[in-house]
């Protein structure tokens, strides 16, 4: 087991960096899809709900509606039933019919690759543009900012706030830019593999020694 360690705040926050990439060198988005509508249709339904369960959803879901088109035209009900395991579905449906509306009218219902455009969209908040943008189109706009970053960045002593947008801006101040879109990876699978939300396997953590909220 580490033993906690003074050392300067700048090189704990390198240290850091460095040893989740060394980590989870192969960490990438866990949400299936084969192209930026699919990725987009998948983040919104990840909502309050699990990736794998997401990916149960969309293996059909998929196969169904393969363009912006067919989630504006599809009727409401059906769609509602198609994604029901997700939760909420009821307004997931109604979302994700919004945004490809807006898609075929003003996109000709091609997914946007700017944070401005994305942000248009019914539905689409910071952490989903920023899904899209970096693992679509692999331009770092921003950090993703999911339940597993919020927990991981606040017990890591990155940030002290709790609202996504201000921990956003927290990290996007100490993360170097071409790193913003692997620490999102690396961040999520470090949540969901050790620093998990009520049983965190701190013995077993990389950063033990580096945490400030770690059980030693």
């Amino acid at each position: 087991m580490n033993q906690k360690r003074e050392i300067p705040e700048q090189e704990r926050i390198n240290e850091i960096l460095w040893r989740l990439r060394e980590a989870y060198p192969d960490a990438q988005c866990a949400l299936r899809h084969s192209n930026p509508l699919e990725l987009l249709v998948a983040t919104m339904l990840s909502a309050q709900c699990t990736d794998e369960r997401v990916n149960q959803v969309t293996e059909k879901l998929f196969q169904k509606y393969r363009t912006a088109e067919d989630y504006a035209m599809a009727n409401p009900e059906e769609l509602e039933q198609d994604i029901r395991p997700t939760g909420y579905y009821r307004s997931k449906a109604r979302r994700l019919q919004e945004a490809a509306r807006v898609l075929v009218e003003r996109y000709n219902g091609r997914v946007p690759d700017t944070m401005e455009e994305l942000l248009e969209l019914p539905g689409v908040a910071r952490k989903t543009a920023n899904m899209v943008l970096g693992v679509a189109f692999n331009r770092a706009e921003g950090i993703v900012v999911d339940t597993h970053v919020k927990r991981v960045a606040q017990r890591l002593g990155l940030t002290k706030e709790q609202d996504p947008l201000k921990i956003e801006q927290d990290l996007m101040a100490i993360v170097p830019r071409e790193q913003w879109i692997d620490f999102s990876h690396q961040m999520i699978w470090h949540g969901r593999r050790i620093c998990k939300a009520r049983s965190p396997d701190c013995p077993s953590c990389p950063l033990n020694d580096l945490c400030p909220s770690a059980e030693m």
